[in-house]
């Protein structure tokens, strides 16, 4: 099946998906992370599905492997916010984040190789 959007894609859904569990997980951090951890975690997500969508949208492969890489390079910012928000106990990840990150690292992992491959 061709995909028609971004929206097709199921690493752009899965990360869709771990952006919001990320959003719920950090709604109780306390005060002082509104803008400190809490803020990062949340762009970092946000980074993830949008530059994967950015990719898909610029339509040659060099750039969409690109977008790609800035994508995990972004999850990989997330998993490490995710292990200090753990470790100073205000993330405890009863959400999913944790699973849906590593399935959407191994998703980005093979879109990207293939392409630096060709």
């Amino acid at each position: 099946m061709k995909t028609k959007s971004f929206r097709d894609l199921i690493v752009w859904q899965k990360s869709y998906q771990l952006t919001k569990a990320v959003y719920e997980a950090t709604k109780d951090f306390p005060p002082a992370e509104t803008y400190g951890l809490k803020q990062q975690m949340r762009r970092a997500a946000v980074a993830i599905p949008s530059n994967i969508a950015e990719g898909y949208g610029r339509q040659f492969n060099k750039e969409y492997k690109q977008y790609l890489a800035i994508a995990y390079g972004s999850l990989c910012e997330l998993e490490t916010q995710c292990q200090l928000a753990h470790d100073l106990g205000y993330f405890q990840d009863g959400l999913g984040v944790e699973d849906l990150s590593k399935e959407v690292g191994k998703m980005l992992y093979r879109m990207l190789h293939p392409l630096s491959e060709r």
